[in-house]
């Protein structure tokens, strides 16, 4: 999206330290990483993400399958493109929901 980001993950367990990575370090991570890489193309300097974020816990496979649907209906509704595959910025692995039945994404 032009003024904000989606992102469906699952953290990952860091077996060093035995826990599960923080989400607020994943987006730590994200953040500055894309900026420097942002700012590096512009060529410039300074902020590009706001402090905060907004974070949901999925905690089934409807929730799942609703969420994934939103995200990639975004730019539909923001009338961006007529059909989510048709933006340039969508980029989705293949998605299966292995606690659900198989079933299109449409």
């Amino acid at each position: 999206m032009p003024d904000h980001v989606h992102i469906i993950l699952t953290p990952e367990v860091d077996l060093s330290r035995k826990v599960v990575v923080p989400l607020a370090e994943i987006t730590h991570a994200i953040k500055g990483c894309s900026a420097h890489a942002i700012n590096r193309q512009l060529g410039r300097r300074g902020s590009i993400w706001q402090e905060e974020s907004f974070d949901h816990v999925l905690r089934s496979s409807e929730q799942l399958d609703r969420k994934v649907l939103y995200v990639l209906n975004n730019p539909v509704r923001r009338g961006l493109v007529a059909e989510w595959r048709e933006y340039e910025w969508v980029w989705q692995e293949e998605y299966v929901n292995t606690y659900a039945p198989l079933r299109s994404l449409g």
